[in-house]
């Protein structure tokens, strides 16, 4: 809400008080600039709307009028992408959702994969033609544990083959975040000498298990331990920002796909059964 005390009607994507009260200890406080004006704004609201855009898909300027200025919000989206706290709330509310479910709060196996996406007009560089999908843009590559939760997530080019790419997102975690990680299942995609040799020198306690399509498999075919992460393309699906790639930046990329499994890890923490309630806050 852009003024203090504002009651408005709520949205379909809005937190539920239940998933605030779980979210607004991980927001960072306020910057503490040298004669700065102190936060003046609802945090609530603008991940509200920062919500708003990632499931409905509209640009930033045409955000509602009742949410707050789109320059605001734009500006949170963009700090937290180009800080870490993206990322941050996703291993904090992981950690939590896995806890709930009986699991340890750090995985010992993972699956990566990757999924090819058409750009706009107004995408950057990062573009290419990846030749076996016949699709010219971007590739998301994921990496999740076996609840199909978001680890890590690298947009490249769709050229960029899927092996020579997955040292750039496992190199995203390490061992010691991850201490029990002992093995990472992926497609046949994956069995590439240079990954192998990155593994051997950069995680040797870590190793790649290709799992093959039985001899001959037509058409899709669902493969042990490596579904999950097809599953969790889907889960990213139910939000419009990513029907394409609409970023101009990798990074805003990754991190509309990083908000969209904040928000399905909130809903498993607090399961939301009906419209979320009005709220009135001060700043």
């Amino acid at each position: 809400m852009s003024e203090a005390n504002q009651i408005r009607k709520p949205y379909p994507s809005d937190l539920t008080d239940a998933q605030w009260r779980i979210l607004e200890p991980l927001v960072p406080p306020a910057r503490k600039n040298r004669g700065g004006r102190p936060r003046d704004v609802n945090m609530r609201d603008i991940i509200d709307a920062i919500l708003f855009v990632n499931r409905s898909g509209c640009q930033w300027d045409m955000l509602p009028h009742d949410f707050a200025p789109k320059s605001t919000v734009y500006q949170y989206f963009a700090q937290w992408r180009e800080d870490g706290t993206w990322s941050n709330f996703l291993t904090a509310l992981r950690t939590k959702v896995r806890v709930a479910a009986g699991r340890q709060p750090t995985p010992s196996a993972m699956c990566i994969d990757s999924q090819t996406i058409k750009t706009t007009e107004v995408g950057g560089d990062e573009r290419g033609y990846d030749g076996g999908k016949k699709i010219n843009g971007r590739k998301r590559h994921l990496l999740v544990d076996t609840m199909g939760l978001l680890i890590a997530v690298v947009i490249t080019s769709a050229a960029l083959d899927d092996g020579a790419a997955a040292p750039l997102l496992l190199a995203q975690i390490t061992a010691k975040d991850f201490p029990r990680l002992e093995v990472i299942f992926g497609d046949n995609k994956y069995h590439n000498h240079q990954l192998n040799n990155w593994l051997a020198t950069e995680r040797p306690t870590w190793r790649m298990e290709v799992k093959k399509r039985q001899p001959g498999t037509v058409g899709f075919a669902v493969l042990p331990k490596r579904w999950v992460v097809e599953r969790t393309n889907a889960w990213n699906g139910r939000a419009r920002r990513h029907s394409k790639d609409y970023e101009r930046r990798v990074e805003s990329s990754a991190s509309m796909i990083e908000i969209t499994n904040i928000r399905l890890l909130l809903r498993r923490l607090a399961p939301s059964t009906t419209t979320p309630f009005h709220y009135a806050e001060t700043a």
